[in-house]
């Protein structure tokens, strides 16, 4: 067999470069890019190879470890996860910066690729710079905090091992099931050692996510429970957009007449005004999905964990006989809540089930009831949208004038805080345009703060020819920021706004309602010798890109018209009302004290327990 000498770090990049997909038609490399940030425990090693395939897989230098995992796991969602990208630290500080963007990509089943450098093998120089020492354990290093938050994990200690490692990493990026981020430890010396590879491992390699076709035993057992439905609804979930369903459920539920609700994941499945649309679900959703959820008997829960978010913490569902059909891609989602699992690939599922449940329809009165309650808060939601006169305004306002400013195909990232309900109970997705109908990323998974600028980054990556709008809060933007810069360096033009709410206001809003006092949560709550008024105009401007503070809804309008004429990355800073939030439409659960000297605290408490009357038990 022949093979070629080569190190081990140049092997593992010679491998990627090797890995192809076929999207749109067009074969691509599997990896459209990837981050680092080098240091004494992978510069020397890593820049040479990754210096070659720039052409194919370009390498950018993040500002922090943690935000340029965050830009590839965003970059891959918006991909639909059949492409990635790849994220590089050195050891110590860099690796364990990365930990955050790992469990970030676990929680929503989305592929990366982390890898940081590690100590010696042969541990002659220890301890080195930026080593750890277990006490116990001379073979740990902080490299083994990525276990836990990790699909796939190994640490190359030979590098005759990338030969067996690399193929199973690859196929846990690609697969459905136990799609999530991959983490390998790259011992300094063994980057450096040569190998002889056989040459046909790293032939070009054709990639493509597996679409798993479910069990003709389970599409029975779930067809006998939607055939008998009276009240059947679909919730739509993340697994949807992955198994590039979002057609094929349409056609589903329109044939069919059965009302869709949207997770947070699975927002913008369908147009706003599908007619089969009732909107988000859970504590961030619509009135009228929750209505439905309500009174249905039979809930086909597709692509979806169903997190406490979606479900109301469990209470949106109140039929006491409600039956749950899962379609989902894992295994471990789709036998969850005592539920009918069908495991497969949400498209194929679709497909079987259509066939299977030809002549069956929900019953019309359903449907139609569906339509009216869906219109009724339609209304409400326009009536929160529409521009006024007040300032400060409000978070929905802004989310109107975004969304009057984005055109089919761009689209809207944010993450954490109070901006994911804003967004998903405000939004209007329009479903026009090749990708716009997955193009709403709201990151409440892990509900990261941070991730929204960094986000948008990884997004303008995927599909540069779209705008990308970013909606952060104060908060999450002071956490975060520094890819703005990143964006004006590679010119990946954002359109950032920036919702000033004078600090952590939607806790603050969680605080009071359970009856505590506001404390440590709004700036001026904090302790503190002297209130600050951040100009964060000037501090984006500072990172090279253009910025205006505005002070009302029409000066808004007018800078994000300015802001998608502008030639790079544009931060738009308004103030909102800290107390002007839209409606939670469902109850949520969280610990309030059964014990306190409270007596707003105590009366907090027992309103939380009226909502847990109504959880669904034995899940």
């Amino acid at each position: 067999m022949a093979t070629v000498r080569l190190t081990m770090a140049q092997a593992l990049v010679r491998y990627l470069a090797a890995q192809y997909t076929v999207v749109d038609g067009q074969e691509v490399p599997l990896f459209g890019g990837g981050f680092a940030i080098f240091g004494h425990g992978s510069v020397s090693c890593f820049s040479e190879p990754l210096q070659a395939i720039q052409a194919s897989i370009p390498t950018y230098r993040g500002q922090n470890e943690q935000s340029m995992a965050l830009a590839a796991i965003a970059y891959a969602k918006a991909m639909r996860r059949q492409r990635m990208m790849f994220a590089l630290s050195s050891i110590g500080p860099g690796a364990t910066n990365m930990i955050t963007a790992a469990a970030v990509a676990h929680v929503n089943r989305l592929p990366v690729l982390l890898m940081s450098g590690d100590t010696f093998v042969h541990r002659l120089p220890d301890p080195v710079l930026q080593q750890m020492e277990s006490f116990h354990s001379p073979s740990i290093t902080v490299n083994d905090a990525f276990k836990p938050v990790t699909r796939y994990w190994d640490r190359i200690v030979h590098p005759s091992q990338l030969v067996q490692s690399l193929p199973q990493a690859i196929a846990t990026l690609l697969d459905p099931a136990d799609c999530g981020p991959v983490f390998l430890g790259l011992p300094q010396d063994i980057q450096a050692q040569a190998h002889d590879y056989p040459e046909v491992f790293f032939e070009t390699q054709i990639r493509a996510p597996r679409r798993p076709h479910p069990d003709p035993a389970e599409i029975r057992a779930a067809v006998s429970a939607i055939r008998a439905a009276k009240r059947p609804m679909i919730v739509s979930g993340g697994g949807v957009h992955y198994a590039l369903a979002e057609a094929t459920l349409a056609a589903f539920a329109e044939r069919h007449g059965v009302p869709v609700a949207e997770t947070i994941a699975g927002r913008a499945a369908l147009p706003h005004n599908h007619r089969m649309n009732v909107g988000p679900l859970g504590g961030l959703g619509f009135a009228s999905a929750n209505e439905m959820a309500a009174e249905a008997d039979v809930v086909i829960a597709i692509g979806t964990r169903l997190q406490d978010f979606t479900t109301g913490s469990w209470s949106v569902f109140r039929n006491p006989d409600v039956k749950l059909v899962t379609i989902n891609a894992a295994r471990f989602d789709a036998t969850k809540h005592r539920a009918i699992p069908v495991v497969a690939d949400a498209r194929a599922a679709l497909d079987v089930l259509d066939e299977a449940l030809e002549g069956w329809q929900a019953p019309a009165e359903w449907s139609a009831t569906a339509g009216r309650r869906y219109a009724a808060y339609h209304d409400v939601m326009e009536a929160r949208i529409r521009p006024g006169n007040d300032v400060p305004v409000t978070y929905a306002q802004v989310v109107g004038a975004v969304n009057r400013s984005a055109q089919p195909g761009d689209a809207v990232l944010t993450a954490a805080g109070g901006l994911p309900g804003e967004l998903g109970m405000n939004w209007k997705s329009v479903g026009a345009g090749k990708h716009s109908s997955g193009q709403v990323d709201i990151e409440f998974g892990f509900s990261c703060m941070g991730y929204e600028v960094a986000g948008g980054w990884g997004n303008k990556m995927a599909y540069p020819g779209q705008e990308t709008y970013v909606m952060v809060g104060d908060g999450s933007y002071l956490l975060m920021n520094s890819d703005i810069l990143s964006s004006v360096m590679t010119g990946h033009k954002l359109i950032v706004t920036i919702c000033d709410n004078g600090g952590f206001a939607v806790i603050d809003r969680l605080q009071r309602a359970t009856g505590n006092d506001s404390f440590n949560n709004l700036l001026a709550d904090c302790r503190s010798v002297q209130q600050v008024k951040v100009d964060f105009a000037a501090h984006a401007r500072a990172m090279g890109a253009h910025a205006e503070k505005l002070e009302s809804i029409a000066d808004l309008d007018a800078a994000l018209a300015r802001a998608r004429a502008a030639d790079r990355t544009t931060v738009l800073v308004i103030d909102v009302d800290t107390y002007g939030w839209t409606p939670n439409e469902a109850w949520w659960d969280v610990g309030v004290p059964e014990v306190s000297e409270k007596q707003s605290v105590l009366d907090a408490a027992a309103r939380w327990d009226i909502g847990r009357k109504h959880q669904r038990r034995g899940v």
